[in-house]
Order: C-alpha cells, then sequence, then structure tokens
C-alpha cells in the first residue's frame, strides 16, 4: 500500500497558486493542521487568527461576503462545539462560501474526549445549506479541495492529515454525491466512510474467501445524501445492510440511512457499527477502534452473528494495514 506524508499540506500549495479568492485561516494550530507549506508560499493569504474560533469564524463569514473563499484549519471539534453559533448565523443562515477542514475526526486523536469529534456531522448536517464530505484515502485529501471549491455554500470537510494511505486510483477523485462502489455481493450492503473504508475493505476480502458476498460503498459526501440506487439494493439483500463509521451512532451515516430507508419503506435490517452513545477515552487509534468496535474484526463479528456462521479469521490473518506512529515528523504534535 501507498502511503504519503502530509497530503493536504503539498496539494493545497499546488491547488491555490492560481487562485487569488482562497485565504487560509488558522486558529494558532498552523502546523498541527497541515496549513504551514500554505503560510510560507503565500503569506499575505494566510492568517493566524489565534485561539478564537468563535471570531475566526465570524471573521470568515465576513471574508466570504467580500467575495473571497476563506478555508478554515483547525481540528474538527473546535469548529463545531466552539462557534456553532457563529457558524449557523454568519455563515451557514446567508449561505456563503466558507469552506471548513476539520482534523482529528472521531479517534483519530489520543487527545480524548476534548479533542475528539464523535458527534460533528450529526451536529453539523443539521444547519440548513451545509454540505459534509469525509476523506478516506489520499486520493480523496488531494480532490476534496476541488469539490469544495465548487460548492457555493458552506462546506465542512472531515478532513486526513499525516501519513494517509492511496486506496483509491489518483486517476477517480473525489465527486460530490457519488459513492465508490468497491465489491459486489447478495448478502450484505456494506457502507463505510472515512478511515472505516479500509476496515471494512479489509473484512469483506476476508468474509469472501468464507462465502459472504458483500457489496460494499465508500461514502464521501455526507450531507446531501440521496442514494435511492442503494436502497434498492439493499431491499435485495438476503440480511441487510451494515453501517461502519468514526462517529457516534447517533446522527452520522447510519442515522443518515436509516432515514432514507423508513422514507423508501425499505424493511430490511440496519446494523450500526460506531460508537455506541460513549464518549471515548485517550489511546492510540489502533486501539480505539478495536475497543469501540469500529474495526474489522467488529464487523466481521458482527457478521458471524447475524449469520450464525463461524470464520477462522483474525486480526493477523487480514491483510494487514499502515498504523501510523501516534508521534511522528508527519505531524506537529500526537494530538
Amino acid at each position: 500500500m501507498e502511503i504519503l506524508s502530509k497530503v493536504h499540506a503539498k496539494h493545497l500549495v499546488k491547488w491555490a497558486k492560481l487562485k487569488p479568492d482562497i485565504y487560509l485561516l488558522s486558529a494558532d494550530l498552523t502546523s498541527s493542521c497541515e496549513a504551514d507549506l500554505f503560510r510560507d508560499a503565500y503569506p499575505d493569504r494566510f492568517l493566524s487568527m489565534g485561539i478564537a474560533e468563535q471570531n475566526m469564524l465570524a471573521f470568515a463569514g465576513g471574508m466570504a461576503r467580500q467575495g473571497l473563499v476563506p478555508l478554515v484549519h483547525t481540528f474538527a471539534v473546535f469548529i463545531y462545539r466552539r462557534a456553532y453559533d457563529q457558524i449557523a448565523m454568519s455563515i451557514a443562515y446567508p449561505n456563503l462560501p466558507v469552506k471548513m477542514f476539520g482534523f482529528l475526526p472521531g479517534v483519530l486523536t489520543p487527545g480524548g474526549a476534548t479533542h475528539q469529534a464523535i458527534e460533528d456531522i450529526s451536529v453539523m448536517r443539521s444547519l440548513p445549506n451545509i454540505t459534509i464530505l469525509e476523506c478516506g484515502d489520499a486520493t480523496e485529501v488531494e480532490s476534496v479541495l476541488d469539490v469544495a471549491y465548487t460548492i457555493p455554500g458552506p462546506v465542512y470537510v472531515r478532513q486526513l492529515r499525516g501519513e494517509v494511505p492511496r486506496l483509491f486510483d489518483s486517476n477517480e477523485p473525489m465527486e460530490l454525491g457519488k459513492p465508490r462502489k468497491l465489491s459486489e455481493g447478495h448478502d450484505f450492503v456494506l457502507l463505510t466512510s472515512g478511515i472505516c473504508t479500509e476496515e471494512g475493505m479489509r473484512a469483506v476480502a476476508a468474509l469472501r474467501d468464507q462465502g459472504i458476498k458483500i457489496t460494499h460503498y465508500h461514502i464521501s459526501t455526507l450531507k446531501p445524501f440521496d442514494q435511492p440506487k442503494i436502497v434498492k439494493e439493499i431491499a435485495r439483500t438476503k440480511y441487510g445492510v451494515i453501517t461502519l463509521e468514526n462517529h457516534s451512532v447517533i446522527g452520522g451515516l447510519g442515522t443518515i440511512l436509516a432515514e432514507k430507508m423508513a422514507e423508501s419503506a425499505c424493511g430490511k435490517p440496519l446494523f450500526r457499527l460506531g460508537l455506541q452513545d460513549t464518549f471515548v477515552h485517550g489511546a492510540s487509534r489502533r486501539y480505539l477502534m478495536r475497543e469501540y468496535g469500529i474495526d474489522a474484526i467488529a464487523l466481521i463479528d458482527l457478521i458471524k452473528k447475524i449469520t450464525d456462521k463461524h470464520f477462522e479469521i483474525y486480526e493477523h490473518t487480514l491483510a494487514e494495514t499502515y498504523t501510523p506512529a501516534v508521534h511522528s515528523t508527519a505531524k506537529a504534535e500526537a494530538l
């Protein structure tokens, strides 16, 4: 597997070169959110707003009113928890093109509950006019800027940083509202997003060898979500549909799909793997994914239970995955 370092930071410099309307706003986490290369390349278009997220988001709304396109960079949790009212009134209500890049969503940080954005999709999707995107690999990190830029209103991105795997063909960029179909099968439909997609791919490959066939979709557009084709595929499955996400099961991908299934009168079972109405403690990403049941083994265990079958599948028999070190030269700090 190809592993790339600081994908967003490097691509952003090339992408913004001929876009003078692009400005970057940082909340004292410039290197931590891969804004440092942009700062060095375009110092006149970089604004350090300090640890004052409410002011930063309101300021971004004012910039957008003047025809600029501000890219807000900070940890995801500090965007929606600290500045929700400013997002609602200064950005979403006037439907302004502010692009919010939230780093370290879910269990991607060992920083504990203060730093883990576990309910951001739930919170942000309830605001009118906001589009929500989530990157799953290096290809999507490289292409999400184009997607966000072409959307006329506000966008919230769950972004990856540091060392990022390339799971998808670099010639197949992210497209707004278009899921990636990664495998096909009649037993289950599986929907995954973000870092959970690689876990889904590992599980699906192992289960295929055990006779379980799964249609697997990677979802990068969480709002708007209008996927009648997927709902029809769910209706034809033997066992139903599973969602696997790096977020609370309340209000995230599983809830989004449940709403669409109910509206379409799709009566198949829905099984949601995610954070089960709980805060998360501080530890490494790999440990937390195992501890809170959002990895390949958790998915396999669920399918064992649903199908009442036994599979000789263990962590060491799955396809290898790259686990970034907690401390790395690709990150400014472990948080």
